[in-house]
């Protein structure tokens, strides 16, 4: 346990950030399994739609340093490659 005011303070908000960041990563990895889930059904509107959410999530995520620009990038290509993997006719 901390013993300076002020650590114990940062103990706090490290949590408080802790859950946030927490937050952001699931909601994202929400968005993506809806985007495999309508590539699973042939729903391409849904799934581009999803996609450019999930993309938008990935950079804001990347600007706030929760994940690394190259994991952003990995994956925005994973998505589009199971979007344009649907046939669209």
């Amino acid at each position: 346990m901390p013993q300076i005011k002020s650590q114990k303070k940062r103990v706090l908000t490290n949590n408080k950030q802790r859950l946030i960041n927490n937050a952001k990563k699931s909601q994202l990895r929400t968005t993506m399994k809806s985007v495999f889930a309508a590539v699973e059904a042939k729903d391409h509107q849904k799934a581009l739609a999803t996609q450019n959410e999930a993309n938008g999530l990935l950079d804001k995520l990347v600007a706030k340093h929760i994940y690394h620009r190259n994991y952003a990038a990995r994956q925005k290509a994973r998505l589009a490659k199971a979007v344009n993997s649907i046939n669209v006719e």
